[in-house]
C-alpha cells in the first residue's frame, strides 16, 4: 500500500468508527417501535433535510454526478437541472404536505399512510405496498454493500469480499440498535461532510488548474474547448434522448421515493418542515453546481479520456490538489454517501415488513420494538450473504444490479403516480392504488427487458403509464369497503 493509501485509510477507519459511536449513542432514545420506525415523528427540520439530502444523493453526488461531467462535458447539465428541479418541487410542495398527513393518519411508515388514507381494512393495499418496496429495496442494500466492496478495493486493493464486510460492519450495527433515530443524525454527518468535499474541492480545484503549468488546461473553458465538441454540446448539439433522459429523474420526486418520503413524515411541525425546505433546497442546489464542476476540472487536469474509470474523477481530483490526509477527509464524502443510502433502504425495508405485515397486530410497545430489530438484522444478513453471492455468480450480480436499475422507475415512478393522487385528488382510491401499484412494477420490468427502456426511459414511461392507470381506474371502480379520507 502507497504512503498516501495509508493516510487515507487511517482518516476513513477514524470516520468508521466514529459514525459507528454516533450512530450508537443517538440509539440510546429509541423506547418504542415508533422511535425506531420514524423517530418518533419529532425531527428538527435540519436533520431531516441534511438526512434526506444524504440518502437522496448516495454515492451519485461525489461519484456518479461528477463522473458524468467529466465523460460527457455541458450535456450532464441536463441530468442535474431534471434532479435538482425535482429536489426543489419536493420540498417546496410536498414536505409540509406529508407532515401533516403523517400526524393526522399516526403514520408510521410510508405504507402505513397509504393505507390508513384510504381505509385498507382488508390490508391488501398494505401488503402489495410493502412487500413491492421491500423486494426492490432489498436487493439496493446489497448493491450498496457490494458497491461499498468495489470503492474500498479501487481505492486501497483491498479484496472486494473483505470491502463487503467492512462495509456491512459499520452500517449494520447502529441500524439494528438506533433505527431510523440512529440513521438520520448519521446521516447528518455525512451530509456535511459530502457538501464540504462539493464546496472546497472545487474552489481549490479552480485555483490549482489556474496556477499550475502541469494541467491539460487552465480553466473549465478551455478544457471544454480542447477536448471536442461533444463536450460542448448542450441544447444545438445535444441529442434530444440525453436531454429527456437527464430530466426524467424529476419524475421519482413527486413523493415516490419511500427513504425520502420518510424524512418529510418525521418532521416535528410546519415551522421545522420550512427550515428543512430551505436547507434541503439551499444545500441541493450548491452540491450540484459543485458536482459538475469538480467533473469538469478533471477534465482540465487530466484530459478527456484518460481515467480508467470516469466516477473515480472526484478521489483522483482530490489526490491531485490537497495533502493526503485532507483529501482523505473529503474522498470519505463517498463513502459517507454510500452509507447513508445503504442505512436508509435497510431500515425503510424492515420497518415495512416489521410495522406492516409481521407486528401489525401486536400492541406491546417492547416486543414490537424488539420484532423491528430482528427484521432489520435478518434483512441485513440476507443482503450481506447476496452480496457474496452475486461477486460468485455473474447472473446473479446481473440481476441484482438490474433490480437497481429498476428502483428509480419501479418505485420512484409507481409511487409517484399513487402519491400524486392521494394528495390531490378525492376520487383516488384503495383499489386504484392497488391496480397502479402493480401496473407500474410489471411495465417497469416488461419495458426494461424487451429493450425499449434503450429508446426511451423507463423513468419517464413508468411515471406516465401509471399515472394513466391510476386516473382510469379511480374512474372505473368505487371502494365500497373503504371510504377514501
Amino acid at each position: 500500500m502507497l504512503p498516501y493509501q495509508t493516510q487515507i485509510l487511517g482518516v476513513m477507519i477514524l470516520y468508521l468508527v466514529g459514525l459507528v459511536g454516533w450512530g450508537i449513542y443517538q440509539g440510546r432514545k429509541v423506547k418504542t417501535s415508533t422511535d425506531f420506525a420514524i423517530a418518533g415523528r419529532n425531527l428538527p427540520g435540519w436533520a431531516a433535510a441534511l438526512s434526506e439530502r444524504a440518502t437522496g444523493e448516495s454515492s451519485w453526488a461525489l461519484l456518479g454526478l461528477p463522473g458524468l461531467a467529466y465523460a460527457t462535458g455541458l450535456s450532464s447539465i441536463w441530468t442535474a437541472i431534471g434532479c435538482v428541479t425535482g429536489i426543489i418541487v419536493s420540498w417546496a410542495v410536498f414536505a409540509w404536505r406529508f407532515q401533516k398527513e403523517a400526524e393526522k393518519y399516526d403514520a408510521q411508515t410510508f405504507t402505513d399512510y397509504l393505507a390508513k388514507k384510504h381505509g385498507d381494512k382488508d390490508n391488501i393495499l398494505r401488503i402489495v405496498s410493502s412487500l413491492t418496496i421491500v423486494f426492490f429495496f432489498f436487493f439496493y442494500v446489497g448493491a450498496q454493500f457490494i458497491g461499498g466492496g468495489k470503492t474500498l478495493y479501487t481505492m486501497f486493493g483491498l479484496k472486494i469480499k473483505w470491502g463487503i464486510l467492512i462495509t456491512a460492519l459499520v452500517i449494520i450495527p447502529y441500524t439494528i440498535f438506533g433505527g431510523f433515530q440512529s440513521v438520520v443524525y448519521t446521516d447528518v454527518i455525512q451530509a456535511l461532510i459530502m457538501i464540504t468535499a462539493l464546496i472546497i474541492g472545487p474552489i481549490a480545484g479552480l485555483i490549482y488548474i489556474s496556477h499550475n503549468p502541469d494541467v491539460y488546461a487552465h480553466s473549465i473553458t478551455a478544457a471544454l474547448k480542447h477536448s471536442g465538441n461533444k463536450y460542448l454540446d448542450f441544447i444545438s448539439g445535444a441529442q434530444t434522448g440525453v436531454i429527456i433522459a437527464g430530466l426524467s429523474w424529476f419524475f421519482g420526486y413527486l413523493g415516490g421515493l419511500p427513504q425520502l418520503v420518510m424524512r418529510f413524515m418525521a418532521i416535528k411541525d410546519p415551522k421545522n418542515a420550512k427550515l428543512g425546505r430551505n436547507i434541503g433546497i439551499a444545500w441541493t442546489i450548491i452540491a450540484y453546481i459543485g458536482a459538475l464542476t469538480l467533473g469538469w476540472i478533471g477534465i482540465a487536469i487530466f484530459g478527456p479520456n484518460t481515467l480508467a474509470d470516469r466516477e473515480f474523477v472526484m478521489p483522483m481530483v482530490m489526490l491531485k490538489i490537497f495533502h493526503p490526509i485532507i483529501a482523505g477527509i473529503l474522498i470519505t464524502g463517498a463513502i459517507a454517501a454510500m452509507v447513508s443510502t445503504a442505512d436508509s433502504l435497510l431500515i425503510l425495508s424492515s420497518t415495512e415488513l416489521s410495522e406492516n405485515i409481521l407486528a401489525r397486530k401486536i400492541t406491546d410497545k417492547r416486543k414490537k420494538l424488539s420484532i423491528s430489530r430482528i427484521t432489520t438484522a435478518t434483512l441485513a444478513l440476507i443482503a450481506l450473504i447476496v452480496a457474496f453471492w452475486a461477486l460468485k455468480s455473474k447472473e446473479l450480480s446481473k440481476f441484482v444490479f438490474d433490480i437497481v436499475g429498476y428502483a428509480w422507475a419501479g418505485v420512484g415512478g409507481t409511487f409517484s403516480a399513487v402519491m400524486l393522487p392521494t394528495l390531490f385528488w378525492k376520487r383516488f382510491n384503495r383499489i386504484a392504488a392497488i391496480l397502479t401499484i402493480l401496473t407500474g412494477l410489471i411495465f417497469t420490468v416488461v419495458w426494461v427487458y424487451t429493450g425499449m427502456d434503450k429508446i426511451l426511459t423507463s423513468r419517464i414511461m413508468t411515471f406516465v403509464v401509471s399515472l394513466t392507470v391510476a386516473i382510469i381506474s379511480a374512474l372505473i371502480f368505487s371502494d365500497k369497503k373503504a371510504q377514501n379520507n
